[in-house]
Order: structure tokens, then C-alpha cells, then sequence
């Protein structure tokens, strides 16, 4: 069994997986997750887990170089913009429609679901590398 990190192991598999440019998302309850993306569907009830639960844990075990955003969380969600803002204020932050957005999650390695029910707590996490 594994003692630290992420337990998933669906999540564990995906993180693992990863090239350089993959894209991973962490979404909300509500973003509508295309037919062709691996779901992995953490959403236990409203709130449960958290989105900053779910990203914490990923950023954690994942080499990110960039986040991808809806501009709309600026005005929709400014208590989650900022957090993403804090926490990834050493990389590129890109920041597309809310329509731009969900196109680009077709082109996900997986979408992980959240019980998080505040308006466009998404983000698109582009995998880097550690060398």
C-alpha cells in the first residue's frame, strides 16, 4: 500500500501517464465532461471534496507548467481566482471563455470531478517536466 501522496488510483495512474503538454482537469461539479475524456469522479456530495482539496493534492505529485482558467472566474468566483493566482503565481496562468475552456477539455487525459459547487472552479492543469 502505497504511505504518501495520492491514494486514488485511477488519479495515480493518469499523473503517471502524463507527457510534457498533457492536460489534466480539476473541475467542478457542474463542467461537462466529454464522452471520449477518462472520468474520474471524486464527488461524494456538494462541497465533498473540495476543488482546493483535489488541486492541492494533484499540484502535489505533479510537475504543472502552466494553468489554464475561464476569465469568467475573475468575476464569478474571485475567492478561487485568487487562491489559483497565490498558487501558481511562479507559472503561466492563461485565461480563455468559459466556451474556449470546455473545448479545450476534449483534449484532456482525464477530468477529475469534484464535489465543488461555487461557479467555474475548473482549471486545466498542462503537465512539465522536472529536468
Amino acid at each position: 500500500m502505497k504511505r504518501h501522496g495520492i491514494l486514488n488510483s485511477h488519479i495515480t495512474k493518469v499523473l503517471t501517464d502524463l507527457g510534457h503538454t498533457d492536460y489534466i482537469v480539476i473541475a467542478d461539479a457542474g463542467l461537462p465532461i466529454p464522452e471520449n475524456v477518462t472520468r474520474i469522479d471524486l464527488a461524494l456530495k456538494p462541497g465533498t471534496p473540495s476543488f482546493k482539496e483535489v488541486l492541492d493534492a494533484v499540484a502535489d505529485d505533479m510537475v504543472i507548467e502552466k494553468c489554464i482558467v475561464a476569465s469568467e472566474i475573475e468575476a464569478g468566483n474571485p475567492q478561487i481566482e485568487q487562491y489559483l493566482t497565490n498558487k501558481f503565481a511562479e507559472i503561466d496562468m492563461e485565461r480563455v471563455t468559459h466556451e474556449d475552456f470546455k473545448q479545450l477539455t476534449k483534449k484532456a487525459k482525464a477530468v477529475i470531478r469534484t464535489g465543488e459547487i461555487t461557479p467555474y472552479a475548473n482549471c486545466i492543469l498542462q503537465s512539465g517536466v522536472f529536468f
